[in-house]
């Protein structure tokens, strides 16, 4: 008798001292942070409403993992920071390598950019591989757990509501059933419930900014393309304010695959059937997309994407939130993806989340958490701010777009810019300059760096003195 009170009080010791935490979403935002996560507390549970493939395709809960995603030299930078060896693993699927200032072709209002040499290179892939491998060292790793097609129902709170304490679930049986944990996650991407269950333990809801170009993606995959091979692996025809509200890419994926995706902005949405999709290809600025897939290899129907709006819900303006409670990636700041950085984005937010963590440990004994919510939603919002200016300020382009009026700023942006893109097709330093602002590299003011800003100013007096 004895010997068991003892055996179950060192149970209950053991369940205390386990530091647990949940994290809801198993997408790129939610794998991210589980793994940092992983490096500080005892058990990380990524709940997801899916069953995940054990190969890379699709799933049902990312409609848009048909669609081609971009991730950013500093995104992957960041991954090989997270799981050392993962470019190795990239290369080992035969995902290309792409220099971006030799390997990416790319048709600005004043003609094309030049090509040279760097090294701001990535490996260019699908969503789906990318997902696969982030699981796969996350499954290897001891702390982590998966719980799939599972959904989240509720938070759990402590009696006065002031901090979380778990989740309330629901398998794919129907059957509910209770979870706690120190800290909740929530990574559930643009359809995140946090603010209707902040509402039901009495906070208010979030502030949001809602600003959308009603921009629509059609994207097709291909075995190969009409005429190659190429001298670029990226080909990307720009939509060009007010006029031309059409572009287009191709980008090369693993396997020698190609996606190709067509993109119209202020609702000229490109069709979904084959005939509509060659119409619109052939009405773009540059023959080049159009020559590419006339007579290529499609491996899969034309699917449609159109849910592009930049949402920002201000969790850190909030007056109080529960302790014990994070929001992270899409569920806080989704941004148009036709600029590439959502995935970047996420990784950053990871990495934010890191040095939080590690900053409550200094400040903090025993594992307190008091204090971190707050930290941690205000300096996101610090990361989120140079990608949201980026995606937000060229929709502001569109006299379609909706969600607020361009403010002195963003219009001197939009002519300083104007001015730094037609200088980037003539210099190969400004070109290499945009570029790594454009891939979170360096910040946007290197762009205002005096020998750029000199031959901004240089050729507009030379504009001006012509016209």
């Amino acid at each position: 008798m004895l010997h068991s009170e003892i055996a179950t009080n060192t149970v209950q010791q053991e369940a205390v001292s386990c530091r647990h935490v949940i994290v809801i979403g198993g997408s790129i935002a939610g794998l991210l942070v589980a793994r940092v996560l992983a490096d500080h507390f005892d058990r990380v549970t990524v709940v997801e409403r899916d069953r995940f493939p054990s190969e890379p395709v699709p799933r049902p809960g990312v409609p848009q993992s048909y669609q081609l995603h971009v991730l950013l030299t500093q995104g992957l930078q960041i991954l090989e920071q997270l799981f050392p060896g993962f470019k190795d693993e990239l290369a080992f699927y035969e995902a290309p390598t792409i220099d971006w200032t030799a390997d990416y072709r790319w048709l600005l209002p004043g003609g094309w950019t030049p090509n040279f040499l760097s090294e701001i290179t990535t490996r260019s892939c699908s969503r789906n591989l990318l997902e696969l491998l982030i699981r796969k060292r996350l499954t290897s790793n001891s702390h982590v757990e998966f719980l799939e097609a599972t959904v989240v129902t509720s938070l759990l709170s402590d009696s006065s509501k002031t901090a979380v304490t778990g989740v309330r679930l629901r398998n794919g049986n129907g059957a509910e059933t209770e979870l706690s944990a120190q800290l909740v996650v929530d990574a559930s991407g643009r359809n995140s419930k946090a603010p209707k269950w902040l509402q039901n333990l009495g906070y208010d809801l979030p502030t949001e900014t809602a600003i959308n170009s009603f921009l629509g993606y059609s994207t097709r995959w291909y075995q190969s393309l009409t005429g190659e091979p190429f001298n670029y692996k990226v080909l990307y025809i720009i939509p060009s304010a007010p006029n031309h509200t059409r572009g287009g890419v191709l980008y090369q994926v693993e396997g020698n695959r190609w996606i190709v995706s067509l993109i119209g902005v202020g609702k000229d949405y490109p069709p979904t059937d084959e005939a509509g999709f060659f119409d619109f290809a052939r009405s773009l600025r540059s023959s080049e997309i159009y020559e590419a897939i006339q007579d290529a290899q499609p491996i899969s129907p034309i699917y449609g994407y159109q849910r592009t709006e930049n949402r920002l819900r201000h969790y850190e303006g909030m007056s109080r939130l529960p302790e014990n409670f994070l929001i992270v990636g899409d569920a806080v700041c989704a941004f148009n993806p036709v600029y590439g950085q959502g995935m970047t984005a996420a990784a950053l937010g990871a990495l934010t989340l890191d040095r939080c963590l590690k900053q409550q440990n200094l400040q903090t004994s025993n594992g307190n958490l008091i204090g971190l919510q707050m930290r941690f939603q205000k300096q996101l919002s610090k990361v989120n701010t140079v990608p949201w200016l980026v995606a937000t300020g060229d929709d502001f382009r569109w006299p379609t777009t909706e969600g607020g009026q361009p403010s002195l700023t963003f219009r001197f942006m939009h002519w300083y810019l104007d001015r730094v893109m037609l200088s980037a097709t003539q210099s190969a330093k400004v070109y290499k300059v945009l570029i790594e602002v454009l891939h979170l590299l360096k910040p946007p003011t290197a762009l205002f760096q005096p020998s750029i800003l000199a031959q901004v100013l240089r050729q507009e007096m030379n504009r001006r003195s012509h016209s």
